[in-house]
C-alpha cells in the first residue's frame, strides 16, 4: 500500500487537520471578536466615566466660569477619568454647525491631529455618543457628551479621549499566543495520531494478513477477538466467518467423497452386470434379474446427476419458475400415491390428511411437488421401517401449508440447525446431502419457507407458500 494512503497517515492527517481548523478558527473568529469586544468594553467604560463628571464642567459653563476654572475643571475630569478631556464650543454659522476647541486637559487649545466629528454629531443629536478617530499616537475611542443649557440648546461638547493602543497590543499578544500555542498543538497532533493510528494500523494489517491466510485455504488461522471496539467486533465476525469456512469446507469435502462413493458404487455395478450379461450360458430369469439391477443403479445415477444438476441452478439463480393457480390438496394426493408401490410389503404407512379441497395457491405445481417427493423420501429413508407418515395440506394464517410427519426417534439437536445446510450430512445419515438443501432453496425461490420441528418420536417438516 502506498504510504499517502494508509490508515495511519490518513489518520495523523485527520488529527492535524482538525487541530490547524481548531486553532484557525480561533485566530480568524474568536481573535477579531475578542478585539471588538474588548473596544466595546472600553467605550462602554469611557462613556460612563463621561456621563459621571460631565455635569461638573456643565455647570461651569452654565455659570459662565472663567477660562482658568473651566480648565481646572476639565483638568479635574481627565484625572478622575484617566482620559484626555476636552472642551468644545458649538458654533452656528453661515457654514452649518462647527465645534472649535476652548479648553483642553493637556493645555493645548490648538488641536491639529483630531477633527472631533463626534463631537458635531452628538450635538447635532442632542445626545451622548461614542465612536472612534485617529490621531498621531494611534487610534483613540471618544464619548461625546453635550452641554445643554437653560433654553434647550446645545452650547458646548466635552469629548472624552482614551487611546485603544492597548487593546490592539493585547489582541496582537493574544495572537501571538494564539499562533505559538497552535504550533505546540499542531506538533502535538501529530505526535497523537501517529500514536492512536500505529496500533489501529497494525491491528487492521493483522487482519488484512489473517483474511489472506483464509483466502489461501488456511482455515486454522485465527483472528484476534479481545478488543470490545469495532475493530474487536470486525474480529470476531471475520472469526465466525472462518469457522463457517472451515465446515462448509469440510463439508464439501465430505460432500466429494459421499458424492464419488455414490457414483462410484452404481458405476461399478453396471460394469460389474455387463460383464455377467455378456456370458452366453445365462438363462432368461437371470438375465432379467441382472437388467433390472442395471435399471435400479441406472436410476440412481438419474437421481444423483439430477439433484446435483438442481442445486447448481438454483445456486446459479437460473432456475426459471412457472407459477400458476394450483390446487396443492390435489398435488399432495398425487405425490402421496407414487409412495404407494414402495411402501408396500413394508410396516409403515402413509397417512394423507387434507383440510377440505379446493386449497388454492399460486405456484410451480412441478417445483412444490418436487419438495414434497423429498421430504416424503427422507423421512422414508432415514426413519426405522414400520414409522408411520402423515402428509397433510390447509390453510393457516392466510397462507398454504403442507406438512410431512413421521413418527421416528427423530433429528439430534445438534444437526437440527444444519439440516438444511448443502452437503451436510450427519454421520448416521447416509446420502449426499442435497435433498433438503434443494428443498429450501426452491421453497425460498417461491417466497416461501420450508422449517422442521423434531422431538423424539415425531418429526415435521413443513412447506408454508403464499395463498
Amino acid at each position: 500500500m502506498r504510504p499517502l494512503r494508509s490508515l495511519r497517515t490518513k489518520l495523523t492527517f485527520l488529527f492535524f487537520a482538525m487541530t490547524l481548523a481548531a486553532v484557525g478558527v480561533i485566530y480568524v473568529y474568536v481573535t477579531p471578536r475578542l478585539e471588538s469586544s474588548l473596544r466595546e468594553q472600553k467605550l462602554e467604560s469611557l462613556q460612563g466615566d463621561a456621563e459621571r463628571w460631565s455635569p461638573g464642567i456643565a455647570r461651569a459653563v452654565e455659570e459662565n466660569a472663567s477660562g482658568r476654572q473651566l480648565d481646572r475643571a476639565v483638568r479635574r475630569a481627565a484625572d478622575r477619568t484617566n482620559s484626555r478631556v476636552t472642551l468644545l464650543v458649538v458654533s452656528r454659522g453661515t457654514l452649518g454647525l462647527k465645534t472649535l476647541p476652548v479648553s483642553d486637559s493637556t493645555g493645548e487649545v490648538e488641536i491639529p491631529d483630531l477633527q472631533f466629528g463626534l463631537a458635531t454629531d452628538s450635538a447635532r443629536a442632542r445626545s451622548t455618543l461614542t465612536g472612534g478617530e485617529s490621531g498621531s499616537e494611534g487610534p483613540l475611542g471618544q464619548a461625546a457628551v453635550p452641554v445643554v443649557n437653560r433654553d434647550g440648546d446645545v452650547t458646548h461638547v466635552l469629548v472624552y479621549s482614551a487611546p485603544l493602543s492597548d487593546v490592539t497590543a493585547n489582541v496582537s499578544l493574544i495572537r501571538e499566543q494564539i499562533l505559538i500555542a497552535g504550533l505546540l498543538a499542531l506538533g502535538l497532533s501529530l505526535v497523537a495520531g501517529l500514536l492512536v493510528s500505529t496500533p489501529l494500523t497494525r491491528r487492521v494489517q493483522e487482519l488484512e494478513h489473517g483474511a489472506e491466510r483464509v483466502a489461501a485455504g488456511d482455515f486454522t488461522t485465527r483472528f484476534p477477538t479481545q478488543h470490545l471496539d469495532e475493530l474487536g467486533q470486525l474480529a470476531r465476525a471475520l472469526d465466525d466467518m472462518q469457522t463457517q469456512l472451515a465446515e462448509l469446507d469440510s463439508a464439501r469435502k465430505r460432500f466429494i467423497a459421499t458424492a464419488s462413493h455414490e457414483l462410484r458404487t452404481p458405476i461399478f455395478s453396471l460394469a460389474g452386470f455387463l460383464e455377467l450379461l455378456e456370458d452366453e450360458d445365462l438363462d432368461d430369469e437371470t438375465r432379467r434379474h441382472f437388467i433390472g439391477q442395471v435399471r435400479e443403479q441406472v436410476a440412481r445415477l438419474g437421481q444423483l446427476s439430477t439433484s446435483l444438476l438442481d442445486l447448481s441452478r438454483l445456486e446459479a439463480g437460473s432456475l426459471e419458475l412457472r407459477p400458476e393457480d394450483t390446487d396443492v390438496g390435489v398435488l399432495a394426493r398425487a405425490v402421496a400415491t407414487e409412495f404407494e408401490p414402495a411402501l408396500q410389503g413394508s410396516e409403515s404407512h402413509l397417512t394423507l390428511r387434507l383440510d377440505g379441497e379446493p386449497i388454492e395457491a399460486v405456484c410451480d405445481p412441478e417445483r412444490v411437488a418436487q419438495v414434497l417427493r423429498i421430504l416424503i423420501d427422507n423421512a422414508i429413508v432415514h426413519t426405522p421401517e414400520g414409522t408411520d407418515l402423515v402428509v397433510s395440506a390447509g390453510r393457516r394464517d392466510g397462507r398454504v401449508r403442507l406438512a410431512v410427519r413421521d413418527d421416528g426417534p427423530g433429528i439430534r439437536r445438534d444437526a437440527l440447525g444444519r439440516i438444511f445446510e448443502p452437503f451436510f450430512t450427519g454421520n448416521d445419515v447416509s446420502g449426499s446431502g442435497l435433498g433438503l438443501a434443494i428443498a429450501r432453496e426452491l421453497a425460498e425461490r417461491m417466497n416461501g419457507r420450508l422449517a422442521v420441528e423434531s422431538i423424539p418420536g415425531r418429526t415435521t417438516f413443513s412447506l408454508e407458500l403464499p395463498a
